[in-house]
C-alpha cells in the first residue's frame, strides 16, 4: 500500500530533504514528486513520479513528453502536466544561456563587456562581473558608487557578492568620468588587495579595468605587494 508523503518521517520527505540538504541530493522521482505536489487516491506523489519516469524511459523521455501526453496519465491533470513541462523548459533555457554566455579571456573583453554599463555615468561606479569556473559571465552587479573622481573599493563586499552568486571567478571595472582612464595609485592598490583576498577564499580574480568613455586601461597590482 502506498504511503502518503505527509506520513513519511520528516527526514525522508522530498521537500524537507531539499531544504535541508539541497536539490542535488534528491533522486529523480523525488524531484518529479515535488513538481506533482500530491498524488491521487491510493498512490503517493513519489509513486506517481516513479511510474511517470518508467513510462517515459527516464528523465530525458519525460522532458520530451508533451503536456497533452502527460494529462492522459491518471492523476496528473492539466496543472501538473504544465508544471512538469515548465520545469524542463526552464532547465533547457538555463543550459542555453550557459552555452551563449560570454567568456572573459582578457582585459579587452572585460572592458568591452563593462563599458556599456557606464554610459552617461557622472560619478564613479564599481561593477563586479561574476563568472563561473570557465570565466563565463553569470551576473553583473554594481556594488559601490562615489564622487565624481573617487569610488571606494569594498573588498569584502565584492567577495561576498561573488560568493553569494556562486561565482568561481570575477573581474571588476570602474569608470573615470573625467575621461582619463589612467589608473590612480588607489586603483592599483585596490587590485593588489583584491588579488590577495580572492586567493584567500578560493576565488580567481581576473582583472581590474578602468573605463573612461571609449578608452580603458588595466589597473595593475602594485609591484612587490
Amino acid at each position: 500500500m502506498s504511503v502518503p508523503i505527509a506520513n513519511l518521517p520528516c527526514g525522508q520527505r522530498p521537500r524537507e530533504r531539499l531544504l535541508a540538504l539541497g536539490s542535488h541530493v534528491l533522486s529523480d522521482p523525488e524531484l518529479v514528486a515535488l513538481l506533482l505536489g500530491q498524488g491521487k487516491r491510493g498512490e503517493s506523489a513519489l509513486d506517481m513520479a516513479a511510474e511517470l519516469l518508467a513510462e517515459h524511459g527516464g528523465v530525458a523521455g519525460l522532458a520530451a513528453a508533451r503536456p497533452e501526453e502527460l494529462v492522459r496519465r491518471s492523476g496528473v491533470g492539466a496543472a501538473k502536466a504544465a508544471a512538469i513541462a515548465a520545469a524542463f523548459q526552464l532547465g533547457t533555457r538555463v543550459r542555453r544561456s550557459i552555452d551563449i554566455a560570454p567568456r572573459l579571456t582578457c582585459a579587452a573583453e572585460i572592458a568591452a563587456r563593462a563599458a556599456p554599463r557606464f554610459a552617461g555615468a557622472r560619478v564613479e561606479r564599481l561593477l563586479v562581473l561574476v563568472c563561473d569556473a570557465q570565466h563565463r559571465v553569470r551576473h553583473e552587479i554594481f556594488v559601490a558608487e562615489g564622487a565624481v573622481d573617487q569610488v571606494a573599493v569594498p573588498v569584502r563586499e565584492i567577495l561576498n557578492t561573488v560568493l553569494r552568486y556562486d561565482g568561481r571567478a570575477f573581474a571588476i571595472a570602474h569608470n573615470h568620468p573625467s575621461g582619463d582612464p589612467f589608473p590612480s595609485p588607489e586603483d592599483r592598490l585596490a587590485t593588489t588587495h583584491l588579488t590577495t583576498a580572492a586567493a584567500t577564499v578560493g576565488l580567481r580574480f581576473l582583472d581590474h579595468v578602468v573605463i573612461a568613455g571609449e578608452h580603458w586601461a588595466v589597473a595593475e597590482r602594485l609591484p612587490g605587494r
